[in-house]
């Protein structure tokens, strides 16, 4: 999974969110491959969300092709135990996730038919908490 080597501060506010009516002012476009994965609706992906679909992809394509990850997990989300009282300051990091914005380009594809790297894409897509859509260069 990814995560970071190290961050500048071990635990984050929570934010403004990613849907919070701000279109992505970078990674539109397909710069890498000929195929690419784009956020309709903001959202927080986790770590392991994205090496689901990484997985899936790679699963799909028989390790054929080449895949580039455009987002990556670096806000740290905390959580406190169960049935722990309230106070007693912020929980401790629990896992990473990526902040993406509507309009991101996540995974790109390359080195294969357009038909192969739509159905990779498509089941990708299930193991992610936002609605995606197939864009092509």
């Amino acid at each position: 999974m990814l995560i970071p080597k190290k961050v500048k501060y071990r635990k984050w506010q929570k934010g403004a969110g990613a849907s919070g009516g701000r279109v992505a002012a970078r990674k539109l476009k397909v710069a890498f491959g000929s195929f690419g994965l784009k956020v309709l609706n903001g959202g927080w992906i986790t770590s392991r969300q994205i090496e689901a679909a990484r997985r899936t992809m790679t699963h799909f394509l028989k390790r054929g092709g080449k895949l580039w990850i455009r987002i990556f997990p670096d806000k740290p989300k905390t959580t406190k135990g169960a049935e722990t009282p309230m106070g007693k300051g912020k929980g401790s990091v629990d896992h990473y996730v990526a902040v993406v914005k509507p309009g991101t380009i996540m995974f790109e594809l390359d080195g294969m038919s357009e038909e192969q790297a739509r159905e990779a894409m498509r089941l990708a897509s299930h193991k992610l908490p936002v609605k995606c859509k197939f864009v092509s260069r």
